[in-house]
């Protein structure tokens, strides 16, 4: 069904219910299934009547659809059967149990069973799970109030528990629209005509006697005379008529719309009017009520309404500052306090559940900047705890750096899931969010960030700049199917994102620009923030999401230059901010203080405080350490309830009767399995066979220390846009300018990712933060592509270099070698047809018109580019050569092959020494590929041989240092220095990456393949081919054997890899070897 029929169906039963066809209405929506009034059902259920609330249903959702749907139908069809028995009418409940009930009995005979043995009890009562069963009125509430909860539970009713907010009779409004739109087509328009039906296009007849009145009706439903002025065009009735605006902010956070909408928005408020452009009836703004089916509202303050009575106090160890009530155990609290302390409150008991003392579970894990702050100040307080949607997690926001998250299972079972270091300084706010079906929390920070990380695997998905001083609040949301947030920084500067990293949608001033919390009704329709300047003055305002602006500024706050004033809605009616002292109430739609309430006294200047879902509950902030619960006059008599019951009020039955139950609290699997999935194979044993590859038997004798990277939320990584023909990555460079990465794959064809300067990325470089484009220039070229010709793609060797300016690029594939222009991508010349191949290429650092090429004959042949010939061959090699690099300080070539030997040319091109690789105790390294790259002082060059590493003295080949793999160590794939060479960054066949310190080749940080590859990836992806950012000493990129790229950096700008505190892994993986020179 369309959106359009959608919200005509709604105006119909909008329209019925004005004109009171009742019956209709709900025929209507069983029928359409668009709207489900709960009030309704609420009625028939209340008053007993069951097969109507079941007829009513049936129109929604059908007994097997999902848990939850046959957790309703039994709970109804349970329900008649217990009144039944309660009532001695014994045939009827077995006409139930028979009928009914029995449909639920596959998998479930014991209940069943229980439920038969019922019949044979004089009274229900005497069944001890029956025992506090009350009289018919009371179960029918305490059903209804679980129905509540689970049909809010059930996604079948998703957006089906709320009639849009529709001004009255608005489909009347619409036809007289039409009728007026269809009075200005008329050739001979009468100032007063006269409609007689809708069936057919108005039209004005023929009039011989203009001063002839022919009624004194006008084109309306209403019986009020209007005017019609002859300036009033077609035109202008067809655009403001189609036009259909979206709200500012949701405009410019999906489009990039301008968020100044007035020209819009006065399209759309003349729509509303008749041809005098005057409205049908004048509402005042600030009072104005809209009704729909089943729901009423009313403006008029009700005193019950609001929380006002002190029925518990609660003592914590110290001060409390943050507070929420569980979403569906409305005598759950969770309290946060000035210590980083956590409490987990039964307000039915006034018992304390859980108490958790702060306490970082991972010191080791920690960056270096977060132990040296809690050294210096080991004092932690709660910015912020949260409970999620489902109420099966929590989250806790602290004052240093990072954020923790804890699964709760019912009663006292509190369990530990993820810690993440999540900002640098404090972490001021959190807030969940599930934009792609898939549950993440949202922090922000002192560093002026927010990030988004995904609560099973602590993964962070996005991290969001834009603000310029620490971002203070956030406030997720979601219209339309469009997911964002606000953040707000102590600035007092709003922003909106989206989950992408496209940048700010929208940029607003929140009143004071000072710190600003933002909050939507529980309807999701209206928008309010409340925030206090830097001297103290205090703003509650509702905001415009239309035009941007605030819609009302409400009265009453009081200065407080000390602390910011907290607020929060409830009821889609009233608004509460703590101030002097006191709790203040408004009705949303008036802007003058509404009641203040002092709870007995004893509050603090501005106390925190947290309504429950129901907003039947208040809890408020005191001194002397203490929270004060405050009630409606329904209070009282909802915790004598919860006393007198077993410990689960909303249930008669016993745990046999319960196995049919559906818990709507949906638990999110610990962080355990979850990183089970991660380990290799899903085999925790296999995890310990990947760490045991590292460890040689000789290094036993010196145990080191190391840091390991088991899970994406320990550094950043960005998997590149990927293309359809991309197959394995050969070879791996980034631009010398650093804005830009290129790769060959396997199949010759070469792709270039470009990084954008934009406000996301002044620089321009290359980065995690933001996602680059698979680049191609505007000559229409898709790819350069290397010459395959006579080639057989499993052996042929691919290279490639690139020129110091980035302008040109030479390249092979095992066929002839192809001179690019990066810019346009098209061929400038092909040169050397195979035999023999090139398997190596190196611009000459001071010409680039000079290159040498390695064969794999054996051969290094010096070649002129622009005289198009060979200027020297150098002989040296007995197998293919596979590394060339050039010294401009010594002026001299190194070249490495395939026979595992090294060779230094000088600059007349003749051989000066060559060596064999070597291992400790004068062993020959096996043939195998090698690689050569000078060292930034280029006197010193990197050495890789899938067996080993070494840093080499270049003039003599003298080896400095070596390291050596242990014995069951995966094949070394590929090897770089970082661009300060402080750092070796090596790749290995297991998927792995390792990260030395140069200097003395000791093993500082690895990468597993868990950090960065999906669980269910083949055992044959690995890296192949790994390159270092030219300015970012920290970044380096993999290409992967399924034609993938990654990005990685460590978790925190500044940061170095492996400089946190290292953790005892048990043996590091393999044998830094220093040789005597």
């Amino acid at each position: 069904m369309s959106t359009l029929i959608k919200e005509l169906v709604l105006l119909i039963l909008q329209f019925l219910e004005e004109e009171g066809f009742k019956e209709t209405t709900r025929m209507l929506e069983r029928e359409s299934g668009i709207y489900f009034d709960m009030k309704y059902f609420e009625d028939m259920v209340l008053s007993g009547n069951w097969d109507e609330a079941e007829r009513y249903l049936s129109g929604f959702t059908n007994v097997r659809d999902n848990r939850y749907s046959t957790k309703i139908y039994f709970e109804i069809r349970k329900q008649n059967f217990l009144e039944a028995l309660d009532n001695n009418d014994r045939g009827k409940a077995l006409g139930i149990l028979m009928k009914n009930l029995k449909a639920f009995a596959p998998g479930h005979e014991e209940l069943f069973k229980e439920m038969t043995l019922l019949l044979t009890f004089d009274d229900i009562r005497q069944h001890e799970s029956l025992s506090g069963y009350g009289d018919t009125k009371s179960a029918r509430t305490v059903l209804m109030n679980e129905l509540k909860k689970i049909i809010e539970a059930n996604p079948i009713f998703c957006g089906k528990l709320e009639f849009p907010s529709i001004k009255s009779q608005r489909l009347r409004r619409l036809i007289n629209q039409s009728l007026n739109w269809q009075h200005t087509h008329c050739e001979d328009r009468h100032p007063n005509p006269d409609i007689k039906t809708l069936f057919v296009d108005h039209v004005c007849q023929h009039q011989q006697d203009v001063s002839f009145a022919l009624s004194t009706e006008s084109i309306s439903l209403h019986s009020q005379a209007t005017s019609c002025p002859a300036s009033t065009t077609s035109d202008n009735w067809t655009s403001s008529a189609s036009t259909v605006t979206q709200p500012a902010f949701l405009g410019a956070i999906c489009y990039g719309a301008p968020t100044n909408s007035a020209k819009a928005i006065e399209l759309l408020k003349d729509s509303d009017m008749m041809f005098t452009g005057r409205p049908f009836s004048t509402v005042d703004k600030a009072t104005s009520t809209v009704t729909h089916p089943g729901q009423s509202h009313s403006s008029a303050f009700v005193p019950d309404d609001l929380p006002k009575i002190v029925v518990r106090t609660l003592d914590e160890e110290s001060s409390p500052v943050s507070m929420d009530f569980h979403p569906f155990q409305e005598n759950v609290l969770l309290v946060g306090t000035s210590t980083g302390d956590i409490g987990l409150w039964d307000l039915s008991f006034e018992e304390k559940l859980v108490s958790i003392n702060f306490k970082v579970w991972d010191i080791g894990a920690c960056s270096m900047k977060f132990q040296a702050a809690l050294l210096n100040n080991s004092h932690v307080s709660v910015n912020r705890i949260l409970w999620s949607p489902n109420g099966s997690l929590f989250g806790v926001a602290y004052s240093k750096h990072i954020l923790q998250l804890f699964s709760y299972h019912g009663g006292h079972d509190v369990q530990q899931e993820l810690e993440i270091e999540a900002h640098v300084g404090g972490v001021n706010d959190l807030a969940f969010a599930a934009p792609h079906m898939q549950l993440w929390v949202i922090t922000c920070g002192d560093d002026k960030t927010t990030k988004v990380w995904d609560v099973v695997t602590g993964t962070k998905q996005f991290t969001f700049d834009g603000h310029d001083a620490p971002v203070y609040s956030i406030c997720p949301h979601a219209k339309e199917d469009i997911h964002f947030f606000f953040s707000t920084s102590v600035d007092g500067k709003i922003k909106a994102h989206l989950y992408d990293n496209l940048g700010v949608r929208v940029d607003y001033e929140a009143p004071g620009l000072g710190c600003t919390k933002m909050a939507y009704s529980a309807d999701d329709k209206r928008l309010f923030s409340c925030g206090t300047s830097k001297d103290g003055q205090s703003f509650l305002v509702e905001w415009n999401e239309s035009e941007g602006t605030t819609e009302r500024v409400y009265h009453g706050l009081g200065k407080c230059p000390l602390s910011v004033v907290q607020f929060t809605t409830t009821r889609n009616q009233f608004l509460a901010a703590g101030d002097n002292h006191m709790i203040k109430f408004w009705d949303m739609d008036n802007v003058e203080l509404l009641t203040t309430i002092d709870a007995d006294g004893g509050l603090p200047a501005n106390p925190h405080i947290c309504f429950n879902k129901e907003g039947t509950l208040l809890a408020v902030t005191a001194n002397e350490n203490r929270i004060k619960i405050l009630a409606t006059d329904y209070g009282p008599q909802m915790f004598h309830t919860l006393e007198n019951c077993s410990g689960d009020a909303s249930r008669v039955l016993t745990e046999t009767f319960r196995k049919l139950a559906v818990n709507p609290i949906t638990v999110v699997a610990s962080a355990e399995d979850a990183y089970g999935c991660l380990n290799i194979g899903g085999n925790a044993k296999n995890m310990d066979v990947m760490q045991s590859k590292f460890t040689g038997e000789a290094f036993n004798k010196s145990k080191q220390k190391l840091f390991e990277i088991n899970s994406a939320s320990q550094c950043q990584s960005l998997r590149l846009p990927e293309h359809a023909k991309t197959e394995k990555i050969s070879r791996l460079i980034y631009t010398n300018s650093g804005s830009a990465i290129l790769a060959l794959a396997s199949n010759a064809i070469h792709l270039l990712w470009k990084w954008q300067q934009n406000d996301r990325n002044l620089s321009g470089k290359a980065t995690n933060k933001v996602h680059p484009q698979l680049w191609q220039p505007k000559s229409g070229l898709q790819f350069m592509r290397n010459d395959l010709t006579g080639t057989n793609k499993e052996d042929a060797v691919a290279c490639f270099a690139l020129s110091k300016n980035d302008s040109y690029l030479m390249s092979a594939s095992g066929g002839m070698i192809s001179l690019f222009n990066m810019l346009t991508f098209k061929t400038m010349m092909t040169i050397m047809s195979p035999p023999p191949a090139a398997t190596c290429l190196a611009f000459h650092p001071q010409d680039n018109n000079i290159i040498a090429v390695g064969m794999d004959n054996s051969l290094v042949l010096i070649y002129n580019v622009r005289s198009n010939k060979v200027k020297s061959k150098l002989e040296g090699h007995s197998e293919r050569v596979t590394g060339l690099a050039f010294s401009s300080a010594l002026n001299v070539l190194i070249s490495s092959g395939a026979d595992a030997q090294v060779c230094v040319w000088n600059v007349s091109w003749e051989k000066q020494k060559g060596i064999f690789f070597q291992m400790p105790g004068g062993k020959l390294a096996s043939p195998s590929d090698t690689h050569v790259q000078f060292h930034r002082d280029e006197n010193h060059f990197l050495a890789m041989h899938k067996t080993h590493l070494g840093i080499y003295e270049a003039r003599e080949l003298i080896c400095v240092k070596q390291w050596i793999p242990g014995e069951f160590s995966a094949p070394i794939s590929d090897a770089t220095f970082s661009c300060d060479s402080q750092m070796v960054y090596a790749t290995f066949v297991d998927g792995s990456v390792a990260i030395f310190d140069a200097s003395n080749l000791e093993l500082r940080c690895r990468i597993n393949p868990t950090a960065y590859l999906p669980c269910n990836t083949s055992p044959d992806v690995y890296p192949i081919a790994i390159a270092a950012h030219p300015q970012k000493p920290t970044q380096f990129a993999v290409g992967l054997t399924d034609g993938g790229v990654n990005v990685f950096e460590p978790l925190e700008a500044g940061d170095n890899w492996g400089m946190r505190p290292l953790v005892d892994n048990g043996p590091a993986t393999g044998v830094p070897v220093e040789f005597e020179s």
